[in-house]
């Protein structure tokens, strides 16, 4: 089985692509499973935390980013299945197991969705113009991932902050997501809004014989500074407890380290350059968490799929 996991919150700076990249590292290094990690984030930080800049340009010139891939997926360039593979950077900073598929600066053009969107709605003589908006939204990305998906135990969607038309296919074509946060005000809101637009996506998209399925791995908070310490704290982890059960809420907290930063300059996850400093240690334990609660999750969602079906016979 794959699990593919969309790692997003509606506010940037929580750490969500450090958490991204060190997580599909330790999962590689420590557990042996075959992770790609995708940056949907136009910011393209996970691409360059992970290759020199210098690198990434021969891997745009050569159309080896997913801005290409997306277009072919808007267009339905028959193609597709053969390019997906050649774009996917393999054993990323020597490490057997660990893939990225690069992102881009530039991932869609709009003008060409709204051509596509509308010759489409014309050739079928359809008039629901939301219903074609819709398909077309629960494919973009899955016809991506689906012709690399069997090669992987996990993957993980880096996606942009906010809730735009990437990130919305992204979490269409995925089984969880995971919401890195900071134990902030400002981060609670994030969440609270997320969570809202995620039950609306789901509302859009469920039919009258198949619901959507997506559902919250858990929150994981980064630390940063004194935070531990601020007034806004505890007030903050209150409301999340009220909000959440225990089993959404990720033990494991990512401390403050510098060494995180660091890394970067050697286009490589902390876990790797310096194993043995106090972030690294805690992207360990959570790559551990996330395999326990994915177990849990799985086995419980087969008991009542198999409950359901025994109380129809």
């Amino acid at each position: 089985m794959t699990y593919t996991i969309a790692m997003t919150n509606m506010k940037g700076g929580v750490g969500k692509t450090t958490l991204s990249v060190n997580l599909a590292a330790c999962l590689a290094k420590y557990h042996q499973k075959r992770v790609l990690l995708v940056d949907l984030d136009t910011q393209i930080s996970a691409t360059l935390s992970l290759m020199p800049p210098a690198d990434f340009a021969r891997l745009r010139n050569d159309k080896r980013t997913l801005r290409h891939l997306i277009q072919s997926a808007i267009t339905s360039d028959p193609k597709l299945p053969q390019v997906v593979p050649d774009a996917i950077h393999k054993y990323v900073c020597q490490l057997k197991g660990f893939d990225l598929l690069p992102g881009d600066i530039d991932l869609y053009d709009e003008f060409l969705v709204s051509q596509m969107l509308h010759k489409t709605a014309l050739q079928k003589q359809e008039t629901d113009f939301e219903h074609v908006w819709n398909v077309f939204e629960k494919n973009l990305i899955q016809k991506v991932l689906v012709p690399i998906a069997n090669d992987y135990d996990l993957i993980l969607l880096d996606c942009a902050p906010g809730y735009n038309l990437i990130t919305r296919s992204a979490l269409l074509a995925s089984r969880f997501y995971l919401i890195p946060a900071r134990p902030e005000p400002l981060s609670l809101i994030g969440i609270q809004l997320l969570e809202r637009r995620i039950n609306k996506l789901k509302e859009m998209h469920k039919t009258d014989l198949t619901q959507v399925d997506l559902d919250l791995l858990g929150i994981a908070f980064s630390l940063s500074g004194n935070i531990l310490t601020s007034r806004y704290y505890g007030q903050v982890m209150k409301r999340l407890n009220e909000d959440f059960s225990e089993a959404k809420l990720f033990k494991t907290r990512i401390p403050s380290d510098v060494n995180v930063s660091k890394a970067i300059d050697s286009f490589s996850p902390v876990v790797l350059t310096n194993p043995g400093t106090a972030g690294s240690k805690a992207f360990v334990m959570l790559a551990q968490e996330v395999l326990q609660k994915l177990s849990t999750l799985t086995r419980s969602q087969a008991l009542e799929k198999k409950m359901s079906l025994s109380s129809l016979n």
